[in-house]
């Protein structure tokens, strides 16, 4: 996704605030929805960001940028891509520009937090302890006006005395930014503090760039036309709402709130369609609940541990079962190539092949194609299999052989880990000779039971030593499997 260069414009916008936890992918775009202008992603931190690898995830049609341990730090997708901001915790000019090049073609802007006052953000020099080091943020600011091909933005509290405030947003002006976010609380303040409009309003009155009013959802922001009122009361350009938006994201729409329920809904189908993790759903869940976390379905809710329990819990089973089951079927057409349609091909070199990737949710984390190819093996009174994995330096991906009976089994398709890559060897192997590999629903071998694996070790991974040292193949830069010449499969 490349965004074009036309800038993010700040000014008589709606906008959904940077919350942790809550201003995940399903919550921007709900709020998108229900008529907010622009939306920012929850704070996130640049030392890991910095980690994670961008990867297009065709099944989910999203960007992703993934950490080494494949977990997905950020996901957005492209009825966001002009209208999302990219908010991130730093302390450093350099690594703040490192994440904005990286993130720069699939967000509309970047924002740096200076305004948060909790210790995760703080810690480290982040959040609102940058407000104490007025050349620190002249300096991060300045390098990513200079180094980036988005708008940029900060979000700041106010400080103790209104002239040390007003010398800082100068200050942070001077450096070229498109707005800047005001929250109109000092540093040690809390929400049931009142928010100080007047100061806002002072900010307004003194800078040029457009001003971002924030922190009126405690006292004054209830609904929509109190959008416009606390933008009157701070002479603000712009309104940025947080918990009112957290609450009940329907707060953006001009016909007044919608029904809860409803907007649950929304926001359900939204997690699921984009695959949200079933904790951080249950999460913004329980925060528009509030005081109905007692009710029958707040205890639904509450009990309810997987995606699938939070969609029984609001009579969207069956939407649940639909969505999952087309996401599998676009899975496994997506696994496929027109040249490598799944039926195994022997190859000059004497590897079986097929196009497979190894889908984590279509098997039970309790019986892996590793674990039922090495139960196979010693059923059959077969030499353990042994797994040969090398990684392609140009985009850090793997590729895995696993050897069972002299025969050799391989994917064409590379693998973000070497552990997916090695049970796609599996996989492979168990397809080519028809035994079961463990999928869901699938008549799966009896296991015997052995020891608990040990801590980190991959379920089915022998604990005997294989051909070679565990990781020294994957040090090594890419080399020829089998023939001898490099090799022209891709994933």
């Amino acid at each position: 996704m490349i965004v074009d260069s036309l800038s993010l414009c700040y000014r008589n916008k709606l906008i959904l605030a940077p919350m942790v936890r809550v201003g995940t992918l399903p919550m921007r775009l709900l709020a998108l929805d229900y008529g907010a202008d622009i939306v920012y992603c929850e704070e996130l931190i640049d030392l890991k960001m910095l980690q994670c690898k961008r990867v297009v995830n065709e099944v989910l049609s999203t960007v992703d940028f993934v950490a080494p341990d494949d977990r997905v730090v950020f996901r957005t997708c492209e009825r966001e891509q002009r209208r999302v901001v990219f908010q991130m915790g730093t302390s450093d000019e350099t690594r703040a520009l490192a994440v904005a090049k990286l993130v720069e073609n699939d967000v509309a802007g970047i924002d740096v937090n200076m305004g948060c006052p909790k210790e995760y953000s703080t810690k480290g020099g982040m959040g609102a302890a940058l407000l104490s080091d007025p050349d620190k943020i002249e300096k991060i600011l300045s390098t990513l006006v200079k180094g980036t091909r988005r708008p940029v933005t900060c979000k700041i509290r106010i400080l103790p005395s209104m002239e040390d405030t007003l010398s800082l947003v100068k200050r942070i002006e001077r450096t070229g930014i498109a707005a800047i976010a005001v929250h109109g609380r000092k540093r040690e303040e809390r929400p049931q503090h009142p928010v100080s409009c007047e100061a806002i309003k002072a900010i307004a009155e003194t800078l040029s760039i457009p001003v971002i009013a924030n922190g009126g959802s405690h006292d004054h922001i209830h609904e929509y036309v109190d959008i416009e009122d606390f933008r009157q009361a701070t002479a603000a350009s712009s309104v940025m709402v947080a918990r009112g938006a957290m609450w009940n994201p329907s707060i953006f729409l001009k016909e007044g709130l919608r029904p809860l329920e409803e907007v649950m809904q929304k926001y359900i189908q939204y997690a699921v369609k984009y695959d949200n993790h079933y904790t951080n759903t249950k999460y913004c869940l329980c925060q528009m609940l509030r005081e109905q976390l007692e009710s029958s379905q707040g205890r639904l809710l509450h009990a309810a541990q997987s995606s699938r329990e939070i969609c029984e819990a609001f009579g969207l089973g069956t939407f649940y079962e639909d969505t999952t089951r087309e996401r599998a079927r676009q899975a496994e057409l997506l696994a496929k190539t027109p040249e490598e349609p799944g039926e195994p091909a022997e190859d000059t070199s004497g590897v079986i092949q097929m196009a497979v990737k190894f889908e984590r949710r279509a098997y039970s984390p309790q019986i892996t194609p590793k674990m039922c190819l090495l139960e196979w093996c010693r059923r059959e009174k077969l030499a353990q299999p042994v797994y040969e994995t090398v990684q392609r330096p140009l985009d850090r991906l793997f590729c895995s052989v696993v050897t069972v009976a002299d025969q050799k089994y391989q994917s064409t398709l590379w693998a973000k880990s070497k552990k997916l890559a090695e049970q796609a060897a599996a996989i492979i192997c168990l397809r080519s000779q028809g035994l079961p590999e463990g999928r869901l629903g699938e008549e799966s071998p009896s296991l015997h039971k052995r020891k608990r694996e040990a801590p980190g070790q991959d379920p089915g991974e022998s604990r005997t030593q294989e051909a070679a040292v565990p990781g020294e193949l994957c040090k090594k830069p890419f080399v020829a499997l089998g023939s001898g010449e490099e090799s022209p499969l891709e994933g």
